[in-house]
């Protein structure tokens, strides 16, 4: 995944076609949610992540699902995790992320996955899924505090 920079312009020098794609294209897809998504121990896709974009061959592609709060009471010990797959809940796993806690320590926290690389070229669907280890004291992912975050955004050629 060699990335080749723009460097080197020079007053008077035609700017081209290939320098310009050089770039990133930035921000391809985004969705974001402020309901709070009860979690279950099967890996579900959390409420409103879901996006769907034009992927192009041979671009690197940067994939951020973000929640506010993740949380798990002190009742019990356990596991929060989220992750980023293709498609659906079943589909490919490009990322995931946890957030564990003791039964002596409520684990409440913000939880991301960041996923970067490249895709086929064509209509392309990611998800934002999660799930968690223990249903003491109904888990959720609490989006009062910040909407949950799943942004798609084209960082260059790869």
């Amino acid at each position: 995944m060699a990335i080749a920079p723009n460097t080197t312009f020079v007053a008077g020098n035609i700017y081209t076609a290939s320098q310009a794609n050089a770039y990133g294209f930035g921000a391809c897809a985004m969705a974001t949610s402020t309901t709070q998504y009860i979690l279950t121990t099967s890996t579900a896709i959390a409420t409103g992540m879901t996006v769907t974009f034009t992927a192009i061959a041979n671009r690197n592609y940067k994939v951020t699902y973000a929640e506010p709060q993740a949380q798990i009471t002190n009742l019990a010990s356990g596991t929060t995790t989220t992750s980023i797959r293709v498609t659906n809940a079943a589909g490919t796993l490009l990322q995931t992320n946890y957030l564990r806690n003791s039964a002596a320590i409520s684990g409440v926290g913000s939880i991301n996955c960041v996923y970067v690389g490249t895709f086929t070229a064509g209509s392309t669907t990611l998800v934002g899924c999660a799930s968690t280890s223990s249903l003491s004291d109904a888990p959720a992912l609490n989006r009062n505090t910040g909407p949950a975050i799943l942004l798609v955004e084209d960082i260059g050629p790869a």
